[in-house]
């Protein structure tokens, strides 16, 4: 959510920052709303003024013998207690409209975002590592996984349906190995506290972070007032909600391991096969809170923490900085590190590194003090995936693979795998 006083003092800020992400947005609604309600308590306050006023004198006119006068006072104060009680349900109805539209203002791209409509306006930063070069054509990761015995794709459909995979033997012990390695780097390795967060959050939640109202067809319900996080983004951020923290609390970098489930209503035909977009996946999810002049410098840190673990397990990679159309609603700015997967032959979106500025911590009201007495500020909050497994798991796979249909354990997971090799039967 954005600062009102804003619309107020720049509205055409506002104005261009929704083009440059190709969002159509109420602000006129917003600046018409808000008019409203400015002069709806103006109105308010004069009425009271006024009932004050005029109760004061009733008393004054009884003991004067003044009882015509007195009746007629109350008659009117009795008038402006009326038309009180209906401005303020007008206000109610006001305030209500009001929060409605500015939750479906987007987040104001940083100068410093590539404009830019889709992903072809998306600017490559820089790149690490080598593409793997084979002797023979590699295969995809759904070729491998079910050969080597690691997915079964077919039955995780039978039991849930398409976009919900099914690991097997070795395959569900490196999905295990993938997301406890890269918690395990992140707490001990990176100085991030572990939280494990529910998987189960109410609509506040959701508003709070942005994926409400705008994104609600994309979840799923699970309860009246209960839905399945998409990611863990959504309860780890959500922890602070409505509280005030302290200045010696930042910067508060949290690394949570969650599953995440996401309908994708907006994507449905695309990247089917395999591994590439299903509904039920296993993240690491980096949050920061920090103080608002420390985020960009938090937003590197952030990447660099994310880029960590694709160094560790040796992935040929790059970071992106993705353009304004393609950040999406609630970012300020964004990094996407992409994978190279050599068996599918293009690069795979692991990460979005984003801070979100203040926009989250106006919407869920998470604030901080910089010393004691002083006025509340609202944090800054970031955060990034690190990493997600799906995509990564394929370019695993993919990227050590040998030409007999076996696949290398990279020596970042081997610890947590037992083996130092993915064969036929194993």
């Amino acid at each position: 959510m954005l600062d009102r006083q804003l619309f107020r003092t720049d509205p055409d800020l506002i104005r261009r920052g929704c083009a440059r992400k190709g969002i159509e947005a109420p602000v006129d609604d917003v600046i018409r709303l808000d008019g409203e309600r400015r002069e709806l308590l103006a109105t308010l306050e004069r009425q009271q003024a006024e009932m004050n006023r005029i109760s004061k004198t009733i008393g004054q006119l009884m003991a004067q013998g003044k009882r015509e006068e007195a009746e007629a006072a109350k008659a009117h104060t009795k008038d402006l207690k009326e038309a009180i009680a209906a401005g303020e349900q007008k206000l109610r109805e006001i305030d209500a409209a009001l929060r409605d539209a500015e939750l479906l203002i987007p987040n104001l791209p940083h100068d410093s975002v590539p404009d830019g409509l889709d992903e072809t306006c998306n600017v490559v930063l820089r790149e690490w590592g080598e593409k793997p070069a084979f002797a023979f054509e590699p295969k995809a990761h759904w070729d491998l996984g079910a050969a080597l015995g690691l997915l079964d794709l077919p039955r995780g459909a039978k039991v849930a349906g398409s976009g919900f995979p099914c690991y097997v033997g070795l395959g569900a012990r490196l999905q295990r190995a993938l997301f406890q390695s890269m918690i395990e780097f992140q707490t001990r390795e990176r100085g991030y506290t572990e939280v494990y967060p529910p998987y189960l959050v109410n609509r506040a939640s959701m508003v709070g972070t942005g994926n409400f109202p705008k994104f609600e067809e994309d979840v799923y319900r699970a309860d009246e007032d209960l839905w399945l996080i998409p990611t863990a983004e959504v309860p780890v951020t959500n922890l602070y909600r409505d509280e005030i923290l302290t200045a010696e609390d930042l910067t508060l970098n949290l690394a949570a391991f969650s599953g995440c489930f996401r309908r994708e209503a907006g994507a449905a035909g695309k990247d089917t096969r395999g591994l590439l977009r299903v509904h039920q996946f296993d993240k690491v999810e980096l949050v920061k809170f920090c103080k608002p002049e420390d985020s960009y410098d938090e937003l590197e840190k952030l990447t660099a923490d994310a880029e960590a673990v694709l160094k560790a397990l040796g992935l040929h990679y790059r970071v992106v900085a993705v353009c304004a159309g393609d950040m999406g609603f609630k970012g300020a700015k964004q990094y996407d590190l992409e994978v190279w997967a050599p068996g599918v032959g293009r690069y795979l979106e692991v990460s979005s590194c984003s801070n979100f500025e203040a926009f989250q911590a106006r919407r869920a009201n998470i604030r901080f003090r910089r010393e004691q007495g002083a006025k509340p500020e609202f944090v800054h909050i970031l955060n990034g995936s690190g990493l997600a497994c799906p995509r990564l798991f394929a370019a695993v796979l993919e990227t050590y693979q040998r030409e007999d249909g076996s696949v290398d354990v990279p020596d970042f997971l081997r610890p947590w795998m037992g083996v130092e090799r993915i064969g036929p039967g194993e």
